[in-house]
């Protein structure tokens, strides 16, 4: 069999000129099971056509996205001890992080920029939870630290989108530690008087949750984001109960007082511009017209709890 696949089989494709079709051609929907081209769905900024389903997408993704033409200059994140407790499960640490940083190409799971969005200049902080779940640990703690003494130096509103799965469990107690340093970092950029706004993204949960992801001025989720302290699951065998339909995401939320609206992707960066004009007390014609969920997907079904690579 080996002889058949590995020679013969190739040698028969380029007599015949056939190529391999790439795997990422086509996405499966993980809601209806549609699948949708690659392109297509990219051009979209990766929202499903059909179902509204927000998949998620990089760090950089995501500022090309939010920013004027997709212009932006990312902050150096500031150096810190790499693992502190010399933490070791199934992985040495460090070898975790390694991985990590050759999967996304990032220092760690916080990446701060600088750019303008419809002209306005802004500091935007992403949390990218493809490094290890978006856990806070020092390094991420210090980033952000940094996106907010940076906004209250240039005067500039901040745009924060979370997606996390809480503190990293292998920096134990330095972990935790960045909940109230990040905290004061916030409240600091409010004594400045300067807008604070929060894009809870899926999946947002754990310490990142009990600290600055709630601590904005205007919380904005994603249509279908999982939004709490503790998933789904922890809570039903805690409780004993079932839970109900939707319990926790975006649109159950927005229904209960806990976030502000909910917006599409596509339409985040016109609202927010109207947003922080309005906040900034900035003339801008089309302020005025800010509706309470731009775009609502309809309310997915009750999925797993996610995976994080960390949970408070």
């Amino acid at each position: 069999m080996n002889w058949i696949t590995n020679y013969v089989r190739p040698k028969l494709n380029s007599m015949l000129g056939r190529r391999d079709m790439p795997e990422n051609l086509w996405i499966k929907d993980p809601e209806t099971g549609e699948m949708i081209f690659h392109k297509e769905l990219e051009e979209n900024q990766y929202v499903i056509p059909g179902s509204g389903h927000h998949m998620r997408i990089s760090a950089r993704e995501r500022l090309k996205y939010f920013f004027d033409e997709g212009k932006f200059e990312t902050l150096e994140n500031p150096k810190v001890t790499l693992d502190p407790l010399k933490f070791r499960d199934e992985k040495r640490y460090v070898d975790r992080l390694k991985e990590a940083r050759a999967k996304t190409g990032m220092d760690d799971a916080i990446l701060t920029a600088l750019g303008e969005v419809e002209g306005l200049p802004i500091v935007a902080t992403v949390q990218d939870f493809a490094f290890m779940g978006g856990s806070l640990g020092m390094a991420a703690g210090e980033a952000i630290i940094k996106g907010f003494e940076t906004a209250v130096k240039r005067e500039r509103p901040l745009v924060l989108f979370a997606a996390s799965g809480g503190a990293r469990m292998q920096e134990g107690t330095l972990s935790l530690m960045q909940l109230p340093r990040t905290t004061v970092a916030v409240d600091r950029l409010k004594e400045a008087g300067l807008p604070y706004i929060v894009v809870l993204t899926n999946p947002t949960t754990g310490g990142v949750t009990a600290s600055y992801a709630m601590l904005g001025d205007i919380h904005i989720a994603e249509p279908g984001a999982l939004i709490g302290f503790a998933g789904p699951r922890v809570i039903e065998q805690t409780l004993r109960e079932k839970l109900p339909e939707g319990f926790q995401r975006s649109e159950y939320l927005m229904k209960h007082g806990m976030v502000d609206m909910i917006v599409s992707r596509k339409e985040l960066r016109p609202t927010i511009a109207r947003l922080l004009k309005m906040m900034l007390k900035l003339p801008e014609s089309e302020a005025t017209d800010i509706p309470e969920v731009v775009e609502e997907a309809p309310a997915p079904a009750q999925r797993p709890e996610t995976q994080a690579g960390a949970q408070a």
